[in-house]
């Protein structure tokens, strides 16, 4: 506190002295008042103001750093993939010839940019639109061996002169590093996830109080980032009605319409012919394996049961995915490789089938990760395609294998098992959770939604990161 107000009273200080200054420059030749001002100024009392900026900026950026290092672990977020502050070799030159350009970076590594990727990936007002953040360039109108006229390393990032048209780009520094592609310098965004059994979230689920969600964007990152971590979370003290039900959809999105409706309100009277509106049990699954692409999430709200049974079961279908890539890893392989026809066709007015029929366990091209599990046995159509193979084999290999992820899945230690309660609204991740529900009799009333795993992912990138940082990603 002292050095603080010893360098306010320097301030102070230097603020009259550069008042008395200025009077002195109205009054004379700007030689003079050059002079008058260089031999003015208390420099002690101006090394200690910038000095105590120094230090404030260097806290600010701490903190800063602190908050977001504090918010990547409690919220799941991958802390290693959030922008940081990059700076090029100050024993190095940036160069360049006729195919690309070369950074140097202070921790030793070089990166190469092709000058055609770099001139179509341009920044500039004119080449990205700083508001709808589409690009606006000429992709057809770059010569093929564009090279620079020239490249100049500034405090905030790469300026290019380009050689056919004059025209200058700059890309900072911390997006060229993030966009590196020889080397690839940084991961791409992901958010982590923790697999789990019974044991793991029986006594502790993710849970996140409904005033919290509804009050505060912060509110909605805990929400989103819990699903994503866990798969699933519960919302307690909704209140029981429809109304406040889909308001809190509506924090992440809209409600995804279907055959089904939007957001839904419904009870065992098959008013849609789906086994869903009945009251018979339902095998763990996942909903929607019949569209080209499955809901995202989905909530469901239990508003009314006047009778026994209808306790809910969910199981994490990453970690069965697993368990049986550990366990039997050929029949990993066959359920990542044959596809599943499916369909819905309950209703007399429908016929739903997909684009494409897409296996079990759908991975990343690009990374190989597990994305998606995608199983319904109940909603399989007949399979009498089978693409790319034997079927003598493929046949056997098939049947094997679902017989064995069956086996895993239903595990009494993979089975999170409950029942849910008016007031307790749940949502899970429908491309990982597998969900069912056991029997039941009386009047059971729930209400629900699905949200397209596209809005989910939006709104859970701008709360937990916000959107600048997101932004740079693109």
């Amino acid at each position: 506190m002292r050095r603080f107000l010893k360098s306010l009273s320097n301030l102070r200080k230097a603020g009259q002295i550069l008042r008395s200054a200025q009077n002195s420059v109205n009054r004379s030749n700007a030689d003079a008042s050059n002079r008058m001002l260089r031999n003015t100024l208390d420099r002690p009392a101006l090394r200690s103001i910038y000095s105590w900026q120094s230090t404030l900026r260097a806290r600010v950026q701490q903190a800063s750093n602190d908050r977001r290092n504090t918010l990547t672990r409690s919220l799941g977020v991958n802390a290693n993939v959030v922008p940081r502050t990059t700076v090029i070799s100050p024993h190095h030159q940036v160069s360049f010839d006729n195919k690309k350009v070369y950074i140097p970076w202070d921790e030793g590594i070089t990166s190469s940019y092709h000058n055609i990727w770099l001139r179509d990936s341009c920044q500039c007002s004119s080449c990205f639109h700083p508001i709808t953040k589409q690009r606006l360039v000429d992709t057809f109108s770059i010569p093929t061996f564009i090279r620079p006229e020239s490249a100049e390393a500034l405090d905030g990032g790469l300026k290019i002169t380009w050689a056919n048209d004059g025209h200058e780009s700059f890309y900072p520094w911390d997006w060229l590093h993030l966009h590196s592609y020889q080397p690839v310098l940084e991961k791409h965004l992901s958010f982590r996830r923790e697999l789990w059994s019974r044991d793991d979230v029986q006594e502790n689920p993710p849970m996140v109080e409904f005033s919290t969600v509804m009050g505060s964007d912060m509110g909605v990152a805990e929400w989103t980032s819990k699903i994503k971590l866990y798969g699933f979370c519960f919302v307690d003290n909704v209140p029981v009605n429809p109304d406040n039900t889909e308001k809190l959809v509506n924090r992440i999105s809209f409600a995804r319409q279907t055959h089904y409706g939007g957001f839904w309100d419904f009870t065992s009277d098959l008013a849609s012919n789906d086994t869903a509106y009945t009251d018979i049990a339902l095998g763990l699954h996942t909903d929607g394996t019949y569209f080209t692409e499955p809901p995202g999430l989905q909530m469901l709200h239990l508003l009314h049961h006047n009778g026994s049974g209808g306790e809910s079961v969910l199981a994490d279908g990453f970690k069965a995915a697993r368990i049986l890539r550990e366990e039997a890893p050929e029949h990993y392989k066959t359920l990542s490789r044959i596809r599943i026809p499916a369909h819905s066709a309950g209703n007399e007015d429908v016929c739903i089938r997909p684009a494409s029929s897409s296996p079990i366990l759908n991975h990343d091209e690009l990374t190989g990760a597990l994305i998606q599990v995608r199983w319904n046995n109940d909603d399989r159509s007949t399979m009498d395609r089978w693409q790319g193979g034997d079927s003598d084999v493929d046949v056997i290999n098939f049947y094997e294998a679902i017989r064995k992820w069956h086996e895993i899945i239903t595990r009494p230690e993979m089975e999170y098992w409950f029942k849910l309660q008016p007031g307790c609204a749940l949502i899970f991740d429908n491309w990982r959770i597998l969900h069912g529900r056991s029997a039941f009799d009386g009047e059971r009333r729930v209400c629900g939604a699905y949200i397209n795993m596209d809005d989910f992912d939006s709104k859970m990138r701008l709360t937990n990161l916000g959107r600048e940082a997101a932004l740079k990603y693109l």
